[in-house]
């Protein structure tokens, strides 16, 4: 069948249609992600200190359409504490003390666990350690939902050995994500979810093609922008995906499975459509065979939250290792 034919024909189905399956995905067996209950009473979440608590940890995600929290509060008073601590995933504990002090432990047993604790003779104190701290902590509890997801999820055994085989990797392909097109260099996969559906990318390029790294995020916008031209297109005639412009794209440097990788974060859009939606794109520099190995995961779920989604399909993505 013809490329382009194909697209037309079933991306509109994929877009609308509702797969019927046994829910296992994460969401359902780990509860709410992203979610951090606060113990701290209410004085204190009601002024400064839970004012640098929301600043810091319910600021946008970045590479959003519409504005989300990083991490969803929950405030409980002090009193609560021992129901949550068999309960919660995430907990900061603030208490005003006799003395300066912070804490952190992670109970592997608990989904995991991480247990968060500030105390502070002052108001002062407690916002100053919280500002010292943001990033360490934002980052653990990114990382300790990566590997929670990752824990649940239930491998498609013929997906999975589909793209593993075709680029020499092992990854993770979870049971409800289904192959929508394969082309010689080019695999995508879609899983349905209410209101949407969530795509996982995958080709390969010469090494030579990310060499000049003095304008890494161009490069990577071009490359995902002739791949939306060639492969992915929408209902409507003369529709590609294509990064949108209007809001400048995330880019860092990362490793994943012990490789170089460049992660962009950004907003894609279909040309002559009002389709859209964020992505998020590895360029994995696989030195040993020469190439560049690009995954990216979008999200198209118009009238939902993209944070969870994206944190989802990241995670897919973090199962990678090179052979």
């Amino acid at each position: 069948m013809n490329k382009t034919l194909f697209l037309l024909v079933v991306f509109p189905i994929l877009f609308s249609s509702c797969v019927e399956e046994k829910k296992n995905t994460a969401y359902e067996t780990l509860g709410k992600v992203n979610s951090v209950s606060v113990i701290i009473d209410d004085q204190l979440w009601n002024g400064e200190i839970g004012d640098s608590l929301r600043s810091k940890f319910a600021a946008p995600v970045i590479g959003l359409q519409d504005e989300e929290p990083l991490f969803t509060l929950n405030q409980y008073p002090v009193k609560l504490l021992d129901g949550f601590l068999s309960k919660s995933r995430n907990i900061i504990v603030i208490k005003k003390n006799s003395s300066n002090s912070f804490s952190l432990v992670e109970n592997p047993t608990t989904n995991p666990q991480l247990l968060i604790r500030f105390s502070g003779r002052t108001v002062k104190d407690i916002v100053d350690s919280i500002e010292v701290k943001e990033d360490e902590i934002s980052k653990i509890i990114r990382d300790s939902e990566i590997r929670a997801i990752q824990s649940q999820i239930f491998i498609n055994k013929s997906e999975t050995n589909d793209i593993n085989e075709r680029y020499g990797v092992d990854l993770k392909i979870p049971v409800r994500f289904k192959t929508v097109m394969k082309a010689k260099n080019f695999l995508w996969l879609i899983k349905e979810v209410d209101g949407g559906n969530l795509s996982i990318v995958a080709y390969q390029l010469p090494y030579k093609r990310l060499q000049d790294t003095t304008n890494i995020i161009n490069s990577i916008v071009k490359i995902r922008d002739s791949i939306g031209r060639r492969y992915i297109h929408g209902k409507k005639k003369r529709t590609t995906m294509h990064t949108e412009t209007d809001f400048t794209p995330y880019y860092s440097k990362t490793t994943i499975s012990t490789a170089t990788a460049y992660e962009t974060k950004g907003t894609w859009n279909m040309r002559n459509d009002f389709m859209s939606g964020p992505f998020i794109n590895y360029a994995i520099v696989d030195e040993k065979k020469n190439r560049v190995l690009i995954l990216e995961g979008f999200c198209y779920a118009p009238f939902k939250g993209k944070r969870d989604f994206m944190l989802e399909l990241e995670a897919i993505i973090k199962t990678l290792k090179l052979k």
